[in-house]
């Protein structure tokens, strides 16, 4: 890889960062300093996305932090309320779109005002300025197929485990059946944790080479167009070459969509670069006070200016189910704020 690719990673992560370390205490995870029990520490995921000007200038328009998803059962009758997968990199992408449709109101409301967005010719009534390089970031390798080998690593015996003949393909855990390699699995990794219906992050970011990183709800407003990731940037210690390949490349388990497309949407894989940055409160950084890592139950995320704090999904201080208690980023609230801007546009229809 060339060093100048190594410059622009570390850039890229230096710049999520910062705008993580600009935070409020109250935002991150717990200290020693701050109640937690002494020798303790907690630690959590850190992704964000990041923007690219013509003239190389990078900003975080959206990050978030979090490791939770809320199983199966505990999902029905929530109305949209909730934040079912709060994977740093999931919350991540959902704060992305908040601020698409964010960009998209005050565009209606204020053409002349600074904006990654403009006006569509297309059937969309926007898109994304084509002079703008959307990147991300993760302090951690996506859970799911891109980090097998390094949750083999971790094992006392690190040879693939052999599946039995009664194990489910359709039911495989994140973190189970280590010789099996290339399948979509789904969340959580503990095989004695709660079922989820949420896949894995490596599923996930792989099909949004395919459907862009607009949610099913910007997609309705936004040309998808423009809207890919180029580069996704994770720690060295973090990334295994082979792993990412097989979950993201196109000589992977993605070969067959090389050169095909559906409407606007088409294959366009992101390279993966090393950064050689580490996040504050990665599970990797310990000082020689630390007895314990433990992981934070906290969600925080930031799109634009906006910054929110979330415990299993909902605000916190809030009863989950609770109106008020709807986090920016839930289904409720973006359908809600892309249903304003339809009606701005006065195509309520969309």
């Amino acid at each position: 890889m060339a060093e100048n690719d190594f410059t622009h990673a570390d850039a890229i992560a230096d710049c999520v960062l910062t705008a993580f370390d600009a935070l409020p205490a109250h935002r991150k995870p717990r200290l020693p300093s701050s109640g937690l029990k002494a020798g303790r520490r907690e630690w959590v995921p850190l992704a964000g996305i990041v923007l690219e000007s013509s003239q190389g200038i990078l900003t975080c328009a959206a990050l978030a932090t979090g490791m939770k998803c809320l199983p199966r059962d505990k999902i029905k009758g929530l109305d949209g309320n909730v934040v079912h997968d709060s994977h740093a990199e999931i919350l991540a992408l959902r704060s992305f779109n908040r601020f698409l449709l964010d960009q998209s109101a005050l565009l209606c409301a204020n053409p002349a005002a600074d904006n990654i967005l403009r006006t569509s010719t297309t059937q969309y009534p926007f898109t994304i300025k084509p002079h703008v390089n959307i990147h991300m970031y993760c302090s951690e390798a996506p859970c799911g197929d891109a980090s097998m080998e390094l949750t083999m690593a971790q094992q006392d015996d690190q040879s693939p485990w052999t599946s039995t003949s009664e194990a489910n393909p359709d039911e495989l855990f994140g973190r189970g059946y280590f010789g099996t390699l290339g399948v979509v699995r789904r969340k959580p990794a503990r095989p004695d944790a709660p079922p989820t219906l949420s896949k894995s992050c490596s599923d996930k970011l792989a099909l949004k080479q395919y459907t862009s990183v607009l949610s099913a709800v910007s997609s309705l407003l936004i040309d998808p167009e423009n809207a890919y990731i180029q580069t996704l940037v994770m720690p060295q210690s973090q990334m295994v070459a082979e792993a990412c390949d097989r979950a993201f490349g196109r000589t992977g388990r993605l070969s067959a969509l090389q050169n095909t497309s559906s409407g606007p949407f088409a294959f366009r894989p992101f390279t993966v670069h090393p950064t050689t940055r580490e996040f504050t409160f990665s599970r990797r950084i310990a000082d020689a006070s630390t007895t314990s890592i433990v992981p934070s139950n906290i969600s925080s995320l930031t799109h634009g200016l906006q910054q929110e704090t979330l415990i299993n999904g909902t605000l916190q201080g809030r009863k989950q189910g609770d109106l008020r208690g709807a986090s920016a980023v839930s289904r409720r609230s973006m359908w809600s704020l892309a249903l304003k801007v339809a009606t701005l546009l006065a195509q309520p229809a969309l």
